[in-house]
């Protein structure tokens, strides 16, 4: 098929694959299933094996051994969906030589990429980095680890002088809203480990991830005329106003980096008679991770002591730092630092602020550290994609599979 990685990846833009928390279907959204359907056609005319796209819309394919030597199978896995955060729908990307300064994005809706806010722009002065017309977000994150990997296996097929093993791919729908291994088979997908390409700036390397957890507050208030509600009215919205002011405000997103973990409010309704707060809590120490979700149990408590029956936490695991399942398998990690490397990039070990379908397919049995696919700014408006960094991407994982 022979298609240009940049291509590959301007192509899958087109296709509006925004997941949706509000489904209840898998995948949640039409526009996974059909580019899943689109990249199942185009890894059959690639000529790989074993391509299986079942009723959920997860699609797994195999890249047959050029060796007869005895390899252990790995895997690559990349998401289908793009964020709930921004609509995908209509993407109108384009490639600009950056020069470095500002790069008007939307001229209409002045909407401007700026190294002032983003000062990560001034690593990629002089190279072409693919950017939105300021309305959508790009969908790199994570359409950009797709086209990596296809354009990885589609050169090794076209190269069968470069020996190799038994090579497995999958892509998977709603990762974006934490959906992502619901329902992935990983005895189907027998490999001894595998690398999700869902990470950010080129060489980024992660095995460490969130502990992660939801919580959602119920607060129930009395109403009665405020003329007549002395002693009698209890207005639920200042309820989740009041419990949202006891969590400490220093462990809000905005006030913490590296691994410090937090508690975010991301919705909140509200009137006299019920409101409600949703949170998402995070911290990579679960020790601390834990204490945090005590903590929301406690200040229920406290409410409640203060305004009997008023309070309700509903709270659930979502998933858990890889570290503790791919630490003990230091070869994969060395592995991929090794390939990056051998194809001119300097590796960047970081813990992902973040999740990953990896980390919960490692506790499913699947080692799976997370490595670059070279976008930034993901789910926003401001995303943009060094062209450069993706063809690094696709490298790393061919020099990976070459390596073992």
């Amino acid at each position: 098929m022979n298609m240009n990685l940049t291509e590959r990846f301007l192509k899958y833009t087109s296709f509006d694959t925004q997941s949706s928390d509000m489904s209840e279907t898998t995948p949640s959204t039409p526009g996974q299933r059909r580019l899943a359907e689109a990249i199942a056609h185009e890894l059959k005319e690639i000529g790989l094996e074993d391509i299986i796209l079942d009723a959920n819309s997860y699609l797994m394919a195999t890249l047959p051994a050029t060796t007869g030597r005895e390899v252990p199978v790995i895997g690559f896995i990349a998401h289908l969906d793009t964020s709930p955060d921004l609509s995908g729908k209509d993407v109108n990307p384009r490639i600009v030589s950056y020069k470095g300064g500002d790069i008007v994005l939307s001229e209409k809706e002045s909407v401007v990429l700026s190294p002032t806010m983003f000062p990560e722009l001034n690593d990629y002065v002089g190279q072409e980095l693919i950017v939105t017309d300021g309305t959508t977000l790009l969908g790199a994150d994570d359409k950009a680890g797709v086209a990596a990997i296809i354009s990885a296996v589609e050169y090794l097929k076209e190269h069968p002088e470069i020996e190799h093993g038994k090579v497995r791919i999958a892509f998977t729908p709603d990762e974006e809203i934490g959906k992502g291994a619901n329902f992935f088979d990983v005895n189907r997908f027998g490999c001894k480990w595998a690398y999700t390409i869902d990470g950010g700036a080129i060489g980024e390397l992660e095995y460490e991830n969130f502990n992660a957890a939801s919580a959602r507050i119920l607060f129930k208030g009395l109403n009665v005329h405020p003329g007549t509600a002395k002693d009698k009215m209890v207005n639920a919205s200042l309820l989740a106003i009041e419990f949202a002011s006891w969590l400490p405000s220093e462990q809000r997103p905005e006030h913490t980096d590296n691994y410090e973990g937090f508690f975010h409010l991301t919705s909140m309704k509200g009137e006299v008679e019920e409101a409600s707060l949703t949170y998402i809590i995070r911290d990579h120490d679960r020790t601390l991770f834990e204490q945090k979700k005590e903590l929301l149990k406690s200040l229920t408590e406290r409410m409640n002591r203060k305004h009997p029956g008023s309070t309700c936490l509903l709270q659930a695991d979502q998933y858990y730092n890889m570290r503790e399942m791919v630490e003990p398998k230091q070869h994969i990690i060395r592995l991929a630092f090794d390939a990056m490397e051998a194809v001119g990039v300097t590796p960047v070990v970081k813990p992902i602020r973040g999740g990953t379908d990896g980390a919960r397919l490692s506790f499913m049995g699947l080692p799976c550290p997370n490595l670059f696919a070279g976008g930034l700014n993901f789910h926003g408006r401001y995303e943009f994609l060094p062209i450069a960094s993706l063809e690094k991407s696709m490298q790393t994982i061919i020099k990976i599979i070459e390596s073992i």
